[in-house]
């Protein structure tokens, strides 16, 4: 399990005065994510889901007040005040909007967030959280001992409540990075947000949620049960409800794959429904409903496959644009002779933003890697597509 960088910018938030620490990942022309920590963790909480999300978001990481480096005003705090500060902060970076998955305290940030702000959230995931955590005393006493003994002092107690004890047994390195994001938190900082968790009942406000809701949590999760989940899980309109088998608190690293998983068919939607949209933003809705309508109960789970397989699967993957992925097709279309499929991919490279000059460079590669006779065909058959295309476009404009 390895940290993330301390490559992250701070701001002052005009609102309140108090300074946040932040880092963004990801293109910056796509849909923001935000990712909210947990109590007693920093942004490093995120490792395993980053590369996944990143792909597809551009992922805001930002820590709570006195955590991972950021400075923390003398508590004690609410929870008013710490989702007043994401809100601040999507102010100040000019995000209209965004979609928040947090975990635990990030959790309860993000209900009231949705709650109170909600044009503020797109979609929404609540992980290993409630809207309140009676009774209010043990916060206090934790709050106190972290003012008097430091945050490490809590490690223990809070590891077993944090895993399981095979877990921990087999993950060192686990251990070693909540350790380490926890010993970092400043004692004030993390004081103060037990308070707010003590004052916390955002029960009444779970109704005003709004937006798409995902509640994930752990089978054997001591803190947030099974139980606590489905209960606020039924009190937002239309939240699904995703319990792990074999995860405590901190699900998103007991179980990180299966957390990712079920994160991202939320955020995008499962294989399935989010390569039909892809699909349909490539090769267009007129060829996706056609090919619907010619299909038969003979070739319909070929039909089912291609969608969420090739495009639901591979189309989505992080880590190739999709003018790439387009620029591959188009290569391997001519070395395999496809040339009947080349029209339909043709199009969905200009869909994709590729220009026909791109286009060109790309049959032209394919001549000298694939062969001259191949390409040859490959340029007769996208000059009739954009001849076709062009009168469509004639016919079609106003005179």
């Amino acid at each position: 399990m390895t940290r993330a960088d301390t490559a992250a910018d701070h701001v002052t938030l005009p609102s309140t005065g108090v300074t946040v620490r932040y880092r963004w990942d990801g293109p910056p022309e796509a849909p923001v994510l935000v990712l909210a920590n947990s109590l007693g963790t920093s942004m490093d909480l995120w490792g395993p889901q980053l590369a996944a999300l990143r792909g597809r978001f551009r992922v805001l990481r930002y820590e709570h007040r006195g955590h991972g480096g950021a400075p923390a005003p003398p508590g004690p705090y609410t929870i008013g005040d710490l989702g007043a500060d994401l809100v601040g902060l999507l102010d100040v970076l000019d995000v209209p909007s965004a979609s928040i998955c947090g975990l635990s305290l990030g959790g309860m940030v993000a209900m009231w967030v949705a709650s109170h702000a909600p044009q503020k959230v797109e979609r929404l995931v609540l992980s290993c959280t409630a809207p309140a955590l009676p009774p209010a005393q043990v916060w206090h006493d934790r709050a106190a001992r972290a003012r008097t003994g430091g945050t490490g002092s809590l490690l223990d107690s809070l590891a077993e409540r944090w895993f399981t004890p095979d877990f921990l047994a087999g993950h060192p390195d686990v251990f070693d990075l909540v350790a380490a994001m926890l010993t970092s938190a400043e004692a004030e900082g993390y004081a103060g947000c037990c308070e707010a968790i003590a004052a916390m009942d955002l029960t009444a406000d779970l109704a005003r949620i709004a937006a798409p809701t995902l509640v994930i949590g752990g089978r054997i999760d001591p803190v947030t049960p099974p139980a606590m989940l489905a209960d606020m899980a039924q009190r937002i309109t239309g939240a699904g409800l995703v319990v792990l088998a074999g995860a405590s608190h901190l699900a998103n690293l007991q179980q990180p794959h299966r957390f990712t998983e079920a994160v991202v068919d939320h955020l995008v939607g499962p294989p399935a429904e989010r390569g039909d949209r892809v699909r349909r933003a490539v090769l267009g809705d007129i060829h996706v409903e056609r090919a619907r309508q010619r299909s038969t109960a003979f070739d319909e789970p070929f039909q089912e496959l291609i969608t969420r397989s090739a495009w639901g699967e591979v189309w989505t993957r992080p880590g190739l644009d999709r003018t790439t992925r387009s620029c591959l097709t188009l290569a391997m279309l001519v070395a395999l002779g496809r040339m009947e499929e080349l029209p339909m991919h043709l199009r969905g490279a200009l869909r994709s933003g590729l220009s026909r000059a791109q286009i060109a460079e790309v049959l032209l590669q394919t001549a000298v890697y694939c062969g001259a006779p191949a390409a040859n065909s490959a340029f007769a058959v996208a000059q009739r597509t954009f001849d076709e295309i062009d009168t469509a476009e004639a016919g079609a404009a106003p005179r």
